[in-house]
């Protein structure tokens, strides 16, 4: 039996600190492998260990849950149940819960007469000052210290909540009323602005998402899901309605705005028997479309997965930080009790008050708030700036990759060439070109080969094939042939003609040549290439730019066409006329020679191989086949190869970013924990130290999605 995954909703963490501390617990619950809760997601993904009873197992992490944080509640979205930890097992819910925002009005009541009191308390006589500051301490850190002491009771005791307590009861009890209600008061002040960061980058996401159909409309004029229609069924997308399924255009034309899916901001024209996808906008066309996918298997389905899941996959930085956090907690809680105790024991003249009013000050400053929330939000903020440019990077992992490439290997067709063969000469002995190509379509007409498919193409614009065939036979590895009437025609390779008796004319250019004759006269050839993309040399020239050192191509097309290519868009290096075990024999041996991170950018079936052994995979995403999607690492929506300029360029911002907040949390934090030991610093810097520096981390962590 294989280890079942499930991905649950959960609702009420809005601290960093408490989803890591959720994710630890959860974690060490009997039946569960492994743990992860993307905080900034709201999403806990459950692997439970082979052979368990996953209901049991989640019954368990239900109630592990209630012990940690008894507001924290689930819900099962494959299933689309509420589970409340506050309920015994069984008794499930219908329906998530909602906290509403961080201010409700009851909090705001406590608050405001918190505030009053607060305020009340410098304008009383002296006598009854420490009743009014007293209130005002229990109404404003109410929430802070029934957390602490819920903690304290689980085993759970090295927290900011716990730190919060301990500095501003010592401030109680060496008389420094107003400041031990003032770093509560700022310290919720810090937590109401962390929320209000951490759901407006919510939100960000969200818009990203918005590209999900919700409803279809059948050729009849029924109005269903999306998931209820069908393969082969026909739906009708009206001007300003969004496509609900990949499919085929059957009747009417229209420019379609891919922004959301692509990132792409010119509109497509598309026209009868062309594709198109779900997610994006018909702008101004009435369309009837034939359904080419199921709702589940089409394009915006597996973005929105691909979305959804990409905060799960954590940076070697994130899970740093979040170990660093349990370490330090205790380390700074040991240190500030040293401070407190040993000066006033071994230092002349030294008092407890004042060392001790040092070590609580200690403390307020030492909260690891602002790295434990800023580093995973700069990494969900740079996937979701990814994927507003039809980027879908699968993991902070992986984005962390990506701006450690040195080398960047790609296959030759449907990346840095279209993948689409097409018509590049017509050369005619006998007769015109119009009559050359119409005896190649005449006799191609009932092949699938892609190479008969572009002269078909390149026929239709000239008119249709009405001549019946009569004894058509393919003769494999050579070409076709056919009888029309009283005429034969052939078309295939020069070796087939020469076996008939025929002398093609010399191919001279790189490509694939198609010999035409009529009644065994030889009238021309077809030459038939692939054609480079259009941001194929920018992207090679951008890679370059970017300190890329080398870029490289594998592929298994004949050498003379890749090098002929490689020269022409200046890549490093080719190695050509390669079998899929071949591509990964030269990854490789290319990255034992890399000197850093190697990506492979590959679309087709068999670079699943290769895509999967690269150090960061990056597929085409889409015309790109579903195998290789699902095992790469990046998806490029647009399949142009300019897009990973702009991933590397997302990557390295997202890597500034959050190395800043490391420097500037751990920076600021050293000179003011230094200024407090040294009894420069007094409360009102120790809530600087703490809450502005959270802030600022956040709010520098979200700049990240409007690059």
């Amino acid at each position: 039996m294989e280890a079942k995954t499930e991905r649950l909703k959960i609702t009420g963490i809005d601290c960093a600190n408490c989803a890591a501390k959720v994710e630890r617990g959860v974690a060490s619950v009997a039946g569960i492998e492994q743990a992860d809760l993307d905080f900034a997601g709201q999403k806990l993904y459950l692997t439970y260990e082979k052979g368990a009873a996953s209901d049991d197992t989640y019954q368990a992490v239900v109630e592990r849950i209630q012990q940690l944080e008894p507001d924290v509640h689930l819900v099962r979205t494959a299933s689309t149940e509420a589970v409340d930890p506050h309920e015994h097992a069984g008794h499930d819910h219908s329906h998530p819960h909602d906290h509403g925002p961080f201010l409700n009005r009851t909090k705001k009541i406590q608050y405001s007469v918190g505030m009053i009191s607060f305020i009340s308390a410098f304008f009383v006589p002296g006598s009854i000052d420490l009743l009014f500051f007293a209130v005002a301490y229990f109404l404003i850190g109410w929430d802070v210290l029934r957390t602490a002491v819920r903690n304290i009771r689980h085993g759970q005791v090295f927290d900011e909540n716990f730190l919060m307590v301990i500095a501003t009861v010592g401030a109680f009890l060496i008389g420094e009323y107003p400041e031990a209600v003032a770093v509560m008061l700022f310290y919720q002040v810090g937590e109401f602005f962390q929320h209000r960061a951490v759901d407006q980058s919510r939100k960000s996401i969200a818009a990203l998402m918005d590209i999900r159909p919700d409803i279809a409309t059948l050729e009849d004029g029924r109005r269903v899901s999306p998931e209820q229609v069908n393969i082969g069924q026909r739906i009708v997308v009206r001007a300003g309605e969004k496509i609900p399924l990949d499919g085929t255009v059957l009747t009417g034309e229209a420019f379609i705005d891919t922004t959301a899916l692509t990132g792409e901001s010119v509109p497509r024209r598309v026209r009868p028997t062309e594709p198109v996808l779900a997610g994006t906008i018909n702008t101004d066309g009435h369309l009837l479309i034939q359904v080419d996918r199921p709702y589940n298997e089409s394009t915006v389905a597996k973005i929105l997965d691909l979305v959804e899941n990409a905060s799960r996959h954590k940076a070697p930085t994130e899970k740093f930080i979040t170990r660093f956090a349990r370490v330090y907690t205790p380390i700074v809680v040991l240190v500030a009790t040293l401070l407190a105790v040993v000066p006033p024991l071994v230092v002349t003249g030294a008092t407890w008050s004042d060392w001790i009013y040092r070590a609580l000050v200690f403390l307020v400053i030492s909260c690891p708030c602002a790295l434990v929330i800023s580093i995973p939000l700069g990494f969900f903020s740079g996937i979701g700036a990814a994927s507003k440019r039809g980027i879908l990077v699968k993991g902070g992992n992986h984005l962390e990759a990506l701006q450690q490439l040195d080398t960047v290997v790609f296959d030759k067709t449907g990346t840095l060439t279209e993948g689409v063969f097409e018509v590049v000469e017509l050369q005619a002995v006998h007769g015109s070109e119009d009559e050359l190509l119409r005896a190649a379509a005449t006799v191609e007409q009932h092949s699938n080969h892609p190479i008969a498919k572009s002269i078909q193409r390149m026929y239709a614009s000239h008119g249709s094939v009405s001549t019946a065939v009569q004894d058509y036979q393919e003769v494999a590895g050579s070409g076709v042939t056919g009888r029309f009437g009283t005429d034969q025609i052939q078309a295939g390779n020069a070796r087939w003609f020469k076996e008939l008796g025929l002398t093609p004319l010399a191919q001279t250019e790189d490509g694939t040549y198609v010999h035409v004759a009529w009644n065994d006269s030889y009238l021309g050839f077809i030459r038939i290439a692939d054609r480079i993309k259009d941001t194929t040399v920018e992207a090679l020239d951008g890679l370059k730019a970017l300190g890329i050192r080398q870029t490289i191509m594998l592929t298994g097309d004949r050498r003379e066409t890749a090098e002929r290519i490689g020269r022409q868009i200046g890549i490093t290096q080719v190695k050509a006329e390669l079998l899929p075990d071949q591509k990964v024999e030269q990854l490789e041996a290319i990255l034992y020679q890399a000197n850093g991170r190697v990506a492979f950018v590959g679309d087709g079936i068999n670079d699943a191989p290769v895509l999967t052994r690269a150090d960061v995979g990056i597929a085409m995403g889409g015309l790109g086949s579903d195998v290789a999607i699902e095992a790469a690492d990046v998806v490029l929506m647009t399949d142009e190869p300019k897009q990973l300029v702009e991933a590397i360029r997302i990557a390295r911002a997202t890597r500034r970013i959050v190395y800043q907040n490391i420097a500037f949390a751990l920076g600021i934090k050293g000179v003011f924990l230094l200024l407090g030991a040294f009894g420069v610093a007094t409360m009102w810097e120790a809530v600087f130290a703490d809450v502005g520096v959270t802030v600022l981390a956040v709010l520098n962590a979200m700049r990240i999605l409007r690059k």
